[in-house]
């Protein structure tokens, strides 16, 4: 992404604790020499945490990067791993609405647009006749496996998103919708050319750097979304090609209390990541590999249903 233009939220780093990550691939065998699983119990400022992550060689041609969504249902990660021919890794993604069991984030399979964010949300107590829009932020590989994170514009008249590589500030009128008119007036937003993508927010890391966007992506409302400790879900890649998928286990006091945006975002930092954003945590927090659950989810009912899920395959 180029230099931010607009005020992003900046955090500075909790100390300097290095945290030590083991390699754990002999738990998940088979898999190919381009993926490795790793694996921390380092505590988060004196709380005790779990959490795994993935890294994968993008440019490795025997390697799919994909995802699958389900329409107006939704289905256990475990679910998706059976009906996806048992993929290598499979993992949550996007943020949804329980009641109609809708994607309200980008989802791009094979070039085409299948969800869409949600760009405008109305106000409440004295500007219940007003709208606050966003453009919320997505991760995505293109054609030649480069990856991206952007901020996007999407709409169903749109075959492919326009894409900010700067934070766009997030702003009120009395419209329900977004026009293509102001969306030229903010910026001069380029077609998004990705074969795959996933969206959530906000972003967590920029050009290396803890910048954090809940400011303009209003993901999370008032200091406890940005502080509370919550299970989490985030991607980013590093700058010599690994796609980084993270699962950090949570709200199981005295085991795994979870994670703030802040502490997840240094934690892929510490590991390389270049760009890298939040994703749906919470109960929606799961991370297959070749089947096996990595974390445990939060929901004492086991894995949560979800609308739409990231994937890596062999060809």
């Amino acid at each position: 992404m180029k230099k931010i233009l607009f005020a992003c939220l900046l955090f500075p780093m909790l100390g300097n604790t290095q945290i030590k990550w083991t390699n754990v691939d002999s738990l998940f065998q088979p898999l190919p020499p381009t993926v490795h699983v790793f694996y921390t119990n380092d505590s988060l400022d004196g709380k005790p945490n779990i959490a795994y992550y993935v890294s994968a060689k993008l440019r490795d041609l025997d390697l799919n990067f994909s995802v699958d969504t389900s329409l107006n249902r939704r289905l256990t990660p475990t679910q998706y791993f059976e009906r996806n021919k048992q993929p290598l890794v499979v993992v949550n993604c996007t943020f949804f609405e329980f009641k109609y069991s809708r994607n309200l984030n980008t989802i791009i399979k094979n070039g085409k647009l299948l969800a869409y964010n949600i760009h405008s949300m109305p106000n409440r107590g004295k500007d219940t006749f007003t709208y606050r829009h966003s453009f919320g932020s997505a991760i995505g590989i293109d054609k030649k496996r480069n990856a991206d994170v952007a901020w996007l514009f999407t709409d169903s008249s749109l075959k492919k998103p326009l894409a900010f590589q700067n934070v766009v500030n997030n702003y009120k009128d009395s419209f329900n919708y977004i026009s293509k008119k102001t969306l030229n007036e903010l910026s001069m937003a380029k077609k998004w050319k990705m074969q795959t993508a996933v969206g959530g927010g906000p972003v967590l890391l920029q050009n290396g750097n803890i910048e954090i966007t809940n400011n303009q992506e209003i993901k999370f409302s008032g200091k406890t979304g940005l502080t509370d400790k919550h299970p989490r879900t985030c991607m980013g890649y590093t700058k010599d090609g690994d796609i980084i998928i993270m699962a950090i286990q949570g709200r199981m006091k005295g085991i795994a209390e979870g994670a703030t945006l802040e502490q997840q975002a240094k934690l892929l930092q510490q590991i390389g990541c270049w760009e890298a954003l939040n994703l749906d945590g919470g109960g929606s927090s799961c991370l297959l590999v070749n089947g096996k659950e990595t974390i445990q989810p939060s929901d004492k009912e086991g894995q949560r249903l979800v609308p739409g899920v990231f994937i890596i395959s062999k060809k």
